[in-house]
């Protein structure tokens, strides 16, 4: 496979649909990948949030909040790390995708 490079829109030119449309399938997939690495990270935050509210209260109702509260901040650190580490996974999966095929470079 290799990359396809849409210049000028108002230009006509002829292009393999089948290249196109491999194209936009991993461009999809690259901004798909990015939205589930901020999805990853909001819940992060959102799970940061809590984990101090919780270890700002001292005592509710005879029972202490703080060990959930260094839960939640145990969960929003693996959190950050599972997010980032399969972004990177994917990402490296698809910069593998668009190189060159290096048979294909040899044959012609």
């Amino acid at each position: 496979m290799r990359r396809v490079k849409l210049h000028n829109p108002f230009k006509t030119r002829i292009i393999d649909e089948k290249l196109v449309r491999e194209h936009l399938a991993l461009e999809r997939t690259k901004l798909a990948n990015e939205r589930t690495l901020l999805s990853y990270i909001r819940a992060s935050i959102y799970l940061l949030i809590s984990g101090l509210a919780l270890l700002q209260i001292k005592e509710y109702q005879g029972i202490s909040l703080m060990w959930v509260g260094y839960l939640s901040l145990f969960i929003c650190v693996l959190f950050i790390i599972v997010g980032f580490s399969r972004y990177i996974a994917l990402e490296r999966k698809l910069n593998k995708l668009l190189q060159p095929d290096e048979e294909l470079e040899r044959d012609k």
